[in-house]
């Protein structure tokens, strides 16, 4: 006799999101409704407009439910009234109560983006490969109301290659934890199954991005600086000033090459061609290959350059 299916309910927002809802509604569990933030100004006109996961479930004429706060009786009763057997969060983006994670028959379990217990909190991909982590993955843990502290059900891992950025490990994190999601939920519809506790001794923690990490210390080593930029895609990008106009980094490569900490202060460029712009670093040289100047789109050096005039022994500067 096969497992039955399980009524599941949905909480997440973000494209994140996305391949774990589209992931459940090819199952056999069917969604009986979607929990996602308010609808808020987007884009550069910043017009009110759907999320990912609600334009997603729209689309599969999924029930959504967008209450601005999770302690109202109407949200609690509606989440009641859709008598679902399991919650599933994806980056959802707000801490659940004990009420809200215990309103499933069988609880709530999460998608995140790291191989818990590293980097607990809102940003851990950026957060690992900014650090130049060279591995990544995706656990589904029991929801808590600690952050991100629940035991762990499942686990798949990710190498994180030295030009990998945070978008493409994003994508494939969201794709590889929709897979993972669904057949953990599969397990848990045959019957209780092992749930590892985390060590809570070994937690790190990713903080909420600002734009000030995407300023650039030009004091830093070259490869700390090359993770920086491919860490900060696609907000709030890695960014410097040259002649007080804000420029943000994109694409780059690094050596360690000497002529950076001996003869050059750091920020100092080195040369600019059509193979990049090389800046010295505290440690090494970084070669920026591909930039934006603000408000305008991204080009490859060579083309920035032939409008551009930067010079060798020009300064990137913290701050204008």
């Amino acid at each position: 006799m096969s497992a039955p299916s399980l009524r599941i309910v949905f909480f997440g927002t973000p494209e994140f999101a996305v391949p774990t809802l589209q992931a459940l509604l090819a199952s056999r569990h069917p969604v009986v409704g979607v929990v996602t933030q308010p609808d808020r100004p987007r884009g550069r006109g910043q017009h009110v407009q759907d999320g990912p996961v609600k334009a997603c479930a729209v689309a599969a004429g999924l029930p959504v439910l967008q209450p601005p706060t999770l302690k109202t009786p109407e949200f609690l009763e509606a989440l009641t009234a859709l008598q679902a057997d399991l919650g599933v969060v994806a980056a959802y983006g707000r801490i659940l109560s004990e009420q809200v994670i215990w309103t499933p028959r069988l609880g709530m379990i999460n998608v995140h983006a790291s191989l818990l217990p590293r980097y607990r909190g809102a940003a851990p991909i950026h957060r690992a490969v900014a650090a130049g982590d060279v591995e990544t993955g995706v656990t589904i843990m029991r929801v808590v109301k600690a952050l991100d502290a629940g035991a762990m059900l499942a686990t798949v891992h990710r190498p994180i290659g030295p030009d990998d950025t945070s978008e493409a490990v994003e994508e494939d994190l969201a794709r590889l934890g929709g897979h993972l999601l669904v057949e953990t939920v599969d397990r848990l519809a045959a019957g209780p199954i092992v749930e590892a506790p985390q060590d809570d001794s070994l937690a790190t923690y990713a903080h909420r991005l600002t734009k000030e990490d995407g300023r650039i210390d030009w004091t830093r080593p070259a490869r700390a600086i090359h993770d920086q930029i491919r860490g900060m895609r696609p907000w709030p990008n890695a960014y410097s000033y040259v002649g007080g106009k804000r420029l943000i980094l994109l694409r780059s490569g690094w050596s360690g090459s000497p002529v950076s900490s001996s003869s050059r202060a750091p920020g100092t460029i080195v040369s600019a061609g059509a193979d990049g712009i090389t800046i010295a670093t505290g440690d090494g040289l970084l070669v920026v290959r591909e930039l934006q100047a603000e408000g305008k789109r991204p080009m490859q050096a060579r083309d920035f350059l032939a409008g551009h005039h930067l010079t060798a022994g020009e300064q990137f500067t913290p701050a204008p």
